[in-house]
């Protein structure tokens, strides 16, 4: 589908209050052409209807006008420059960005993450900036252990018990 032809949906899907709908379709599209930065800026206020600051901060980082508080939010999710530069899908060489800003914030990522890997990396080879194991996962580790969701694990383990339990009365049954 022509980008022309999606954006019109994307519109239709936000007047429609189909947010998520809005946001696959523009997340197809930063995809599809990672150098517009109006798709990353679309993209970004659709993610302040969320209130997610993080994502918003996200696609929003090549741009001189982001805020400060949505940067931090998303270098604080994306702790390590390994880590932003895969969330940023950015692809090829920092001299297509649109702008002397993007570029400049691109090529700074890329050394911040050389540096702290001890080796080069290539924005089209992510395997050179694959991070350590313990930033592997997309979302950082949760915190402790709350009474509520130790409650929960509880009270599953027992639903589960409770189903094999009927299981096993259910075969003797059978064969009695």
């Amino acid at each position: 589908m022509p980008r022309r032809e999606t954006l019109a949906r994307v519109d239709a899907d936000l007047a429609a209050g189909r947010i998520p709908v809005a946001r696959q379709r523009l997340r197809g599209l930063v995809s599809s052409f990672p150098y517009d930065l109006t798709l990353r800026r679309r993209l970004a206020e659709v993610y302040r209807l969320y209130g997610d600051a993080a994502e918003a901060g996200r696609w929003m980082y090549l741009e001189e006008d982001r805020t400060p508080d949505e940067t931090a939010a998303f270098e604080s999710r994306y702790g390590s420059p390994a880590r932003r530069m895969k969330a940023l899908a950015w692809r090829g060489p920092e001299a297509l960005a649109a702008t002397p800003f993007a570029e400049r914030q691109l090529a700074a990522l890329r050394t911040a993450c050389a540096t702290d890997l001890g080796h080069p990396v290539d924005w089209d080879d992510p395997t050179t900036y694959r991070a350590a194991p313990d930033d592997a996962h997309e979302e950082p580790p949760s915190g402790p252990w709350t009474l509520a969701g130790a409650l929960a694990g509880i009270g599953c383990l027992l639903g589960a018990l409770a189903f094999l339990a009927v299981w096993v009365v259910g075969v003797v049954a059978l064969y009695d």
